[in-house]
């Protein structure tokens, strides 16, 4: 463990201490043969009365180990010889009003796993990584033009053993790598894995922010799974909740007696509706504690990206623009983003944000925040909203599609479909569809076509991908017998083709956040509810044209207009029988024709399924 000179007290103060893992919590110490000798303890705990560490090792007795205070700033530390890994201890700290509290560490790299509440002695170091490649071909890559479609996943329920115990980190290598490589996503997202104690939180009322969740192992198993998702081409975004922390007694909250991390005024502090407590993002040590764990996850486990959670809660005092703009949290943004690219401008950011703040994904030096990519969630509610009427329906609410197009360019967006929509008596994708079954599986179709063809990069929760019929359940894993059923099967056949079709066509993402990758056909086909557009890359000659039918009417002879003359081939029908559609498309390629139509000197004559999305890609 590295000693704290005045230096690292400083910036631990001032809010910029990137490291301080490296300073506090428990860490082996070992002689020059490589043996451990002991361990050494280091808490910040500034309203402490006394502070002593308990443990198996003194049967939990808050007199034999007190540990000593190093400085007025209010750090204790303490070696203790012979204690090794795997070693159970907490903080016992009489607050300055007299009562004995037992907080587990706050910097604690393992945890003791639910219910018990310890911390565990672990040796973090030494793990051999075999990601280079990976690691360097992805600071070399354009994102921006890259392929880029994210499968979001909880670990606890994606898949689980019989009788319905959770895989371990290491286990889940031969089963989700796998079936991510057959659909093709580039990314998964794991939903909150720093340890919590309540698997209903889902992750997102955490407890040990360096400690990766001893649910599914340990963390050097969780680093061999990253490791194999890198060598494999996949990269890993972890969810990562700054914002606001659990009110259970071990953990941060009131960790020495008094508010060490959060806000002291009450007002701001407790968040009522989710029963957590806000993190006081404008101190300059809570900063420190946060921005040091995003560089542990980073120098530990090779994560290539945050997925920051609540960030209207953040940007926001209780995510109230109308209670007051949080300018100290984000400032902590600015420099979390700043720091995160200094050290590698690779990792990429995202924020969960459904506020209009503006230059969210505006570089800091450009006097925006610095994410990479906002999640649109205009986007997505606007689009489930009109998904969910009936067909005859949509012919009124057809701005509910094109709106999205207006501000699509002001931010860097990925379109999210994730787990919040599909919890909470919202239903499953599939299920929120009107109609009969045959018609709920054609306009999930659609909706997915429309996804993957629309500006923006992709998120998918689990379970989508092959349209679970019921909502997602936590406590149990995915219903994968679905697939063993034709109509579920050709909807995971249709996703599988749909991203492939994303992956391979440039033009489908090469220009996700520049104005020449979009242009609309026609928009104002209201009576009959269809839309069409292009998707552009940048080769002029390299355009894909795209056909949404959101009614269950079919066309056999519809004309439409074409920026270039030539052939143009369907790649990809959603209603061919395969997919489960009832097998109305184009099978020759079509040729244009000299008349204009919809503002174009050219002409196809298409056949239009019912409720289909149709993608045609220009042959020249």
């Amino acid at each position: 463990m590295e000693k704290m000179n005045s230096a690292d007290l400083f910036l631990y103060n001032e809010g910029k201490l990137k490291e301080a893992y490296k300073h506090f919590g428990a860490h082996l110490i070992k002689d020059s043969s490589g043996s451990i000798t002991g361990t050494e303890f280091r808490v910040y705990a500034p309203h402490a009365r006394i502070v002593s560490l308990v443990g198996e090792f003194n049967n939990w007795d808050s007199r034999t180990h007190v540990l000593d205070k190093e400085d007025d700033c209010g750090i204790y530390s303490i070696f203790i010889p012979n204690i090794g890994e795997w070693t159970r201890y907490k903080f016992c700290i009489v607050t300055s009003y007299g009562q004995t509290i037992f907080k587990a560490d706050p910097y604690a790299f393992f945890s003791d796993e639910r219910p018990e509440t310890s911390s565990k002695v672990y040796d973090i170091d030494g793990y051999d990584w075999h990601d280079s490649k990976y690691v360097q071909s992805r600071k070399n890559r354009n994102h921006l033009e890259e392929k880029l479609s994210v499968y979001e996943l909880h670990l606890g329920s994606w898949m689980t053993k019989p009788g319905g115990s959770f895989h371990k980190y290491n286990e889940l290598v031969d089963l989700l790598i796998p079936y991510i490589i057959e659909h093709g996503f580039s990314h998964i997202e794991l939903m909150p894995i720093a340890e919590h104690p309540l698997d209903e939180s889902w992750g997102y009322q955490g407890t040990g922010y360096y400690s990766a969740t001893s649910r599914y192992g340990v963390p050097k198993d969780l680093m061999y799974l990253i490791d194999k998702c890198h060598e494999a081409g996949i990269g890993v975004i972890l969810d990562w909740v700054p914002g606001h922390i659990c009110k259970d007694d071990h953990g941060l909250y009131m960790f020495d007696g008094e508010p060490l991390y959060e806000y002291d005024d009450i007002n701001i502090r407790e968040n009522k509706v989710w029963g957590t407590v806000n993190l006081d993002l404008s101190r300059g040590t809570t900063k420190s504690f946060m921005l040091s764990s995003a560089y542990f996850w980073m120098e530990y486990f090779h994560i290539d990206g945050f997925r920051i959670d609540a960030v209207s809660n953040i940007i926001y005092y209780l995510g109230n623009m109308h209670v007051g703009t949080n300018f100290g949290a984000i400032e902590f943004l600015k420099n979390l983003s700043y720091a995160i690219k200094e050290r590698d401008h690779s990792v990429l950011l995202f924020a969960e944000d459904s506020t209009a703040y503006p230059m969210l994904t505006t570089g800091v030096l450009d006097g925006g925040i610095g994410f990479d990519y906002k999640w649109n969630m205009g986007w997505m509610n606007d689009t489930l909203k009109y998904f969910e009427k009936d067909p005859v329906h949509r012919k009124y609410h057809h701005d509910l599609i094109t709106f999205g197009l207006v501000y699509t360019y002001s931010e860097k967006f990925i379109l999210p479909l994730s787990h919040d929509e599909v919890v909470h008596g919202k239903k499953s994708l599939v299920d929120k569809m009107p109609g009969d079954y045959w018609q709920k599986f054609a306009n999930y179709r659609v909706l997915l076509g429309l996804q993957f063809t629309h500006p923006g990069k992709k998120l998918l929760f689990m379970g989508d991908e092959f349209a679970q019929m019921h909502e997602w359940k936590d406590k149990e894993e995915l219903d994968w017998f679905l697939l063993e059923y034709p109509l579920h099967k050709r909807a995971n056949l249709f996703v599988r083709d749909l991203i492939k079709v994303y992956n391979y066509h440039k033009c489908l993402h090469e220009l996700d956040h520049n104005y020449r990758g979009f242009r609309w056909i026609d928009q104002t086909n209201h009576v009959q509810s269809i839309f069409s557009y292009i998707r552009q890359g940048k080769d002029d000659s390299d355009f894909a044209v795209i056909i949404l039918n959101m009614t269950p009417n079919s066309y056999d002879s519809f004309f439409l207009g074409v920026p270039k003359k030539g052939s143009y081939e369907e790649i990809l029908n959603s209603d061919k029988d395969c997919y489960g559609g009832s097998n109305i498309y184009n099978g020759a390629d079509l040729n244009s024709m000299d008349f204009d139509n919809h503002g174009f000197s050219q002409s196809i004559e298409v056949k239009v399924a019912p409720l289909s999305i149709t993608i045609l890609k220009y042959k020249g």
